[in-house]
């Protein structure tokens, strides 16, 4: 329900937004890229121009969900991106890392063995 995990996918807009939109500002926002769905249930993410604030927009079955997020003090530290994209996902760590103030430029991640679909399929 109001629940963020990895079971979510979220689409970060590179471009700082004017975070006094509502509802309804940012999902004009989203509606701008064709590739995107509101209803489908992933998380839009918007950054403010100065870092320090964040809102995450989420269809929830019968209606949106707004979250937002003001730092008391620092900035996030937003993953490196081209501006010619326009909307990037972002897989859950990098997610997690940003919201929890940890810089995701610097780890490096270890291969792990993970069961996919596919290899379920062929045991």
């Amino acid at each position: 329900m109001f629940e963020l995990n990895e079971n979510n996918r979220y689409f970060f807009f590179p471009e700082p937004v004017n975070l006094n939109r509502s509802i309804d500002g940012l999902s004009r926002l989203v509606c701008t890229h064709p590739a995107l769905s509101l209803v489908s249930g992933d998380i839009f993410v918007f950054f403010s121009r100065d870092c320090k604030r964040v809102k995450l927009l989420r269809w929830d079955e019968d209606g949106f969900i707004l979250y937002y997020k003001r730092l008391a003090r620092g900035t996030f530290d937003l993953p490196r991106y081209s501006t010619e994209k326009g909307v990037y996902e972002l897989d859950w760590y990098t997610f997690y890392f940003i919201m929890r103030g940890i810089t995701a430029h610097e780890l490096r991640f270890r291969k792990r063995f993970k069961i996919t679909p596919q290899r379920i399929a062929s045991i």
